[in-house]
């Protein structure tokens, strides 16, 4: 898990090296040597060609190790006014920024789909449920959209979890600082940071909580996900029969030859409940912690590190069942949906100036003795209905939460400290 961080870990000495030149502490002449040499492996862990030696404790000691063959005691400075446990909590909060992005990325291809398939299908329509009973008309560019606009929300969560990452620890030392007289604020701009966490010791009390907010947003996108798994099958079933899943993405059944089983969509929904526990884990390893630093947060790298690709590959495969799944066209012609439209026929009544109790004893007693008409023509005009979708609003509002992060100002200090 330590090569995971093996990028950051040269970022992090690269804005350090920089910082120690200001204040003294290495020679011009010692820091183009370190960032020559820095830059070298940073392009190793690029082509793959970087491993963590036998013996070496950690990334971090492997990249001072390299420094060291090469420069001799000019490698060996590049620690001075840091402790290992800054060193790891810079890394770890650039490697969360990094991934949230890649995850906001993903989230926003599927918030597109939706958003796409919502327009496409605003006119079918679909039957609307509570507890799981018909209720009123509903359509698929509702549903679509709903999911579309979820997102839209989870991108807010998405944002808190980057920004809390986007802080440098960098200069906290141990937890109380240096005698050195840093500058954090330099290092702070360098890497790309939004800002610092000031108070040395609140630096690396930061550590399991960034692990704990990162997995609450992934969480938030992976409930999303799950519930439209679930969706998905139910309305894949015979008994509803609303969607049609490409072959692709189901199976058949070792003895039962007219089955098409929705297994893609249930293993996306299982994976992605899965994801919804991990915070759990970071909070019970947390309970009862005293500040200061505690090796119990070690173990939460292999909590937070492989929830990244677990929520990418769910993205990546929910947004290709969204770009083939089929919708049935003409649901509500079914007789069984007659009642669906009660509202409509009870609305119309109102609008006939019958007091809306009335109407609805009215239309029940109808119902009751099969007199009932159903009135299927729809004309639903407020804002987010059937026929007001109003996906731009959602679009605006997903385009809000992306320009929140700040991430292009991050990627452009990246690349300034790798040129």
């Amino acid at each position: 898990m330590d090569l995971h961080l093996a990028p950051f870990d040269v970022l992090g000495n690269l804005a350090h090296a920089r910082m120690l030149e200001t204040i003294g502490l290495l020679t011009t002449d010692e820091l183009t040597a370190l960032q020559g040499e820095l830059k070298t492996i940073y392009g190793q862990i690029e082509a793959g060609q970087f491993v963590i030696e036998d013996g070496v404790e950690d990334v971090h000691s492997q990249v001072e190790l390299q420094l060291t063959r090469v420069l001799g005691d000019v490698g060996k400075k590049i620690h001075s006014g840091r402790s290992r446990n800054d060193q790891v909590l810079v890394d770890l909060k650039l490697f969360t920024r990094t991934r949230l992005w890649q995850v906001a990325e993903a989230t926003h291809r599927v918030f597109d789909r939706l958003i796409a398939r919502s327009d496409e299908h605003k006119a079918d329509l679909l039957p609307g449920y509570t507890h799981l009973q018909i209720a009123m008309p509903s359509s698929f560019g509702l549903w679509f959209g709903a999911y579309a606009e979820a997102l839209a929300d989870d991108m807010l969560t998405l944002q808190t979890a980057y920004r809390f990452a986007n802080r440098n620890p960098l200069g906290s030392g141990a937890g109380y600082g240096s005698s050195f007289p840093l500058n954090r604020t330099l290092t702070t701009d360098l890497l790309g940071f939004e800002g610092m966490h000031v108070n040395v010791v609140y630096a690396q009390m930061s550590r399991g909580k960034t692990e704990q907010t990162a997995l609450n947003a992934l969480a938030a996108i992976a409930s999303t996900l799950s519930r439209l798994a679930m969706d998905v099958c139910l309305y894949n079933s015979q008994n509803f029969g609303f969607l049609i899943l490409p072959e692709a993405l189901t199976t058949g059944s070792s003895i039962m030859p007219h089955k098409k089983n929705p297994d893609v969509a249930e293993l996306l929904r299982a994976k992605c409940n899965r994801l919804k526990a991990l915070p759990m884990e970071v909070t019970l390893v947390l309970s009862n912690l005293p500040s200061g630093y505690h090796r119990d947060m070690q173990i939460l790298k292999e909590v937070l590190m492989p929830a990244f690709d677990d929520l990418l590959d769910c993205l990546h495969i929910a947004d290709y069942m969204l770009e083939h799944v089929q919708v049935k066209p003409n649901l509500l012609d079914d007789p069984k949906y007659d009642l669906l439209f009660s509202v409509e026929r009870v609305n119309a009544l109102v609008l006939e100036g019958v007091p809306f109790r009335e109407a609805y004893r009215t239309v029940g007693k109808e119902i009751a003795e099969h007199t009932y008409q159903p009135p299927r023509e729809l004309h639903h005009t407020h804002e987010g209905s059937i026929g007001n979708l109003m996906n731009e609003h959602i679009v605006e509002a997903m385009q809000d939460a992306l320009a929140g992060f700040g991430a292009e100002r991050t990627q452009q200090a990246e690349r300034a400290l790798l040129a």
